[in-house]
C-alpha cells in the first residue's frame, strides 16, 4: 500500500529511534515512580496522565520514526500530517502527561530563567509559527531536506518552540501563567492567523513548489537519509517520486496544505472549547487549582503518593 512494500522493516519502523523513545518512556516511569520521593510535593500520577504521555510518545514515533515519516519523504501530504502529529498532537499530549511537581522542579533550574522571555505569549507564537512558515519556503525546505544535520537541528528547534507555544495554553502551574481566559482565546486566534499564510501559499500555488517531491534527483538524495541504500540505487529502482504517485505533485501539495490547516483548526477549536469550559467554571467560583489538574499540597504530597 502506497509503496511501503518496497522498503525494509528498518526503513519503515526506524528501530534506533524507537529505542530512544522507549528509553525516554522508561525514564518517565522511573521518574514518577521510584524517584518520585526525591521531589518536593510529589504525588501519585493518575492513569489518565500516564496515558496522555504514552499517546504523545506514540504520535511522535509514528510521525518521526514510523511509516508516516517514510511516506513524508515520498508524499508532501504525508509530510504535513507528520508535522501536525509532531508539533500539534504529540507535544501537548507529552506535556499534559508530565505532572506539575516535575515541571516545578525543572523550571527552578537557574540557566532556564535566562530564557524565560521566549515563553512570553507573543514571542512563543511568533517563534513557532515563524520557524514553521520559514521551513515551508521552497528553497529553505529543499535545503533542510537535503542536509541531514540541519534537518535534525531544525526539527529539534521546532519541537522546542512548539513546547513554548503550548506552554501558554496548557501550563499547569498558576505561578507561571501569563494569560487568563480571554488572553488564551486571543492567543489561540493569533496562532491560527500566523499559520494561515504558509498554508495559503501551499494550497493556492499554481505549480509544485518543492523539488524534494517533484524532481527525481533531489527526491533520491533526500530519501537517502531515511532509507537504506544509496540515492543512485533508489533512483535506478524507482525513477523518482512519480513511481508512487497516487496524486500529481500539485494536487498532493494542495492536499498537504489543506490537511495541515484542517488539523490545526480542529485542534485549536478543541482548545477554544477547553478554555471556555474552564473559564466558565472559574467565573462561577470554582477554585483555580480545581480547574487545573489536581495536585497534592507541598507538605504532604509524597505521603499521599506512598499511601496511594
Amino acid at each position: 500500500m502506497l509503496g511501503l512494500q518496497y522498503f525494509s522493516f528498518e526503513d519503515l519502523w526506524s528501530p534506533l529511534f524507537l529505542a530512544v523513545l522507549l528509553l525516554l518512556t522508561a525514564g518517565y516511569f522511573v521518574l514518577i515512580g521510584p524517584l518520585a520521593g526525591r521531589f518536593s510535593g510529589a504525588s501519585a500520577v493518575p492513569i489518565w496522565r500516564r496515558g496522555l504521555f504514552l499517546s504523545g510518545m506514540l504520535a511522535l514515533y509514528l510521525a518521526q520514526g514510523g511509516p508516516v515519516s517514510l511516506l513524508g519523504h515520498i508524499f508532501f501530504s504525508f509530510h504535513m500530517v507528520s508535522m501536525a502529529l509532531s508539533y500539534l498532537v504529540a507535544v501537548p499530549l507529552i506535556m499534559l502527561g508530565i505532572p506539575d511537581w516535575v515541571w516545578r522542579t525543572f523550571l527552578k533550574v537557574n540557566p532556564l530563567r535566562r530564557f524565560a522571555f521566549l515563553a512570553q505569549p507573543v514571542v512563543a507564537a511568533l517563534l513557532f509559527n515563524g520557524l514553521f512558515s520559514l521551513y515551508h519556503i521552497p528553497v529553505v525546505h529543499d535545503y533542510v531536506m537535503l542536509h541531514f544535520t540541519v534537518h535534525r537541528l531544525y526539527y529539534g528547534l521546532l519541537f522546542l518552540t512548539s513546547v513554548l507555544m503550548w506552554w501558554n495554553l496548557i501550563n499547569p502551574l498558576p505561578e507561571y501563567r501569563k494569560l487568563g481566559g480571554l488572553g488564551q482565546v486571543g492567543f489561540i486566534f493569533l496562532n491560527m492567523v500566523l499559520l494561515t499564510p504558509a498554508c495559503g501559499l501551499i494550497i493556492f500555488a499554481g505549480s509544485p513548489l518543492y523539488a524534494t517531491y517533484s524532481d527525481p534527483d533531489t527526491w533520491a538524495r533526500a530519501m537517502g537519509y531515511c532509507v537504506s541504500g544509496n540515492p543512485a540505487s533508489l533512483l535506478q529502482t524507482f525513477g523518482g517520486p512519480a513511481f508512487f504517485g497516487w496524486l500529481s505533485p500539485k494536487v498532493d501539495q494542495q492536499v498537504g496544505g489543506i490537511a495541515m490547516k484542517f488539523i490545526q483548526e480542529f485542534i485549536f477549536a478543541s482548545m477554544l472549547a477547553y478554555v471556555f469550559y474552564h473559564w466558565y467554571k472559574k467565573e462561577n467560583g470554582q477554585d483555580d487549582a480545581e480547574v487545573s489538574a489536581p495536585s497534592a499540597e507541598p507538605g504532604d504530597g509524597y505521603l499521599k503518593y506512598k499511601e496511594g
